[in-house]
């Protein structure tokens, strides 16, 4: 995958009137886009999920064809696609395929969307965590080497996610039931969020017509209980900031690199518990410059555009060869 080049600029130095960027971050929740008019973001839209891992192509299909509609696509030069489930080439030239119906003449570039955390912190090298649906960090040193770590998807993975965090709240309910204690505070704020009549009816809604985004947003109620005193509760928070720390720590021993780190995703934007915890832990083991996110990551695209493409020697915020 190619870096990007900063946009053309007059002799004022102001970028050109040239074709318009589209931004696409692509959650395993929603589609979120931006159209990018000389630099600076004019228009925004946000529609469905469109990540095939997540949704069948015909929905994705229709949440693309959304942003689109609302975004307009008469002028724009590029689009710069950045999604979770692009692990392979394969995967990126399935997703590029499904954009490009909708802009035919334009370049579509396809990244893995811990790309777009990074750049939206303004770091063209680092680490950078999603944590909210899923979990996954992904780090790029100053050589251009890149490591990453989870993102395996909820069926391998995925902890400390907002979906790992509803599962253990859900299973937390259960074993209590299991056991023969009454439903402790978690147990009855969860079975109230789900209109559940009794913890083993969790069993099936767990199992038909809900799906991981459903119990992601479960995950809320894990950290008002644990702001209320549960202890449960709090120990599934600890035990979610200890496997987000873990993520990153693998990647910065991968790389030997100490930062910046750059955290995303819903959970490490607006959970400001996780974040207390992941600062102590990550501040423990030697990594300090640490930026939770105040802007959604499709902003990053304008970033790879512009700063990003001039960063240090050798460092390419898009490019470089993998560590595994």
């Amino acid at each position: 995958m190619q870096a990007f080049p900063p946009p053309a600029t007059d002799d004022a130095g102001s970028h050109d009137a040239g074709p318009d960027t589209i931004g696409l971050d692509i959650g395993g929740t929603k589609t979120h886009g931006i159209r990018l008019h000389r630099g600076t973001a004019a228009a925004e839209f946000i529609a469905g999920s469109a990540n095939v891992q997540n949704v069948p192509v015909a929905a994705a299909r229709e949440s693309l064809a959304e942003v689109f509609a609302g975004l307009g696509t008469d002028g724009v030069g590029r689009v710069i696609a950045g999604s979770g489930g692009v692990d392979t080439a394969q995967d990126e030239d399935a997703l590029r395929a499904l954009i490009a119906e909708h802009v035919p003449g334009a370049v579509v570039d396809v990244i893995h969307d811990t790309r777009l955390i990074l750049a939206a912190g303004e770091a063209s090298e680092g680490i950078a965590l999603i944590a909210g649906t899923g979990s996954v960090a992904w780090g790029i040193d100053g050589s251009g080497r890149q490591a990453r770590s989870g993102g395996w998807g909820y069926l391998l993975g995925d902890e400390g996610s907002g979906y790992w965090m509803g599962r253990e709240a859900v299973r937390h309910t259960l074993r209590r039931f299991n056991l023969g204690l009454e439903p402790d505070s978690l147990s009855r704020a969860l079975l109230r969020g789900c209109g559940a009549a009794t913890p083993e009816s969790l069993i099936g809604l767990f199992h038909g017509p809900t799906d991981r985004r459903y119990w992601a947003g479960k995950a809320g109620l894990v950290f008002e209980a644990a702001q209320e005193g549960n202890s449960a509760a709090a120990a599934i928070v600890a035990e979610a900031a200890g496997h987000l720390t873990g993520l990153i720590l693998d990647v910065a021993g991968l790389l030997q690199v100490s930062g910046p780190v750059v955290i995303g995703g819903g959970l490490g934007m607006h959970q400001p518990m996780l974040q207390d915890l992941l600062r102590d832990s990550l501040s423990a083991a030697g990594l300090t410059d640490i930026r939770f996110l105040t802007a959604d990551p499709v902003f990053g695209v304008a970033y790879l555009l512009g700063a990003g493409g001039s960063g240090s020697a050798g460092s390419d915020p898009i490019g470089g060869g993998n560590v595994r």
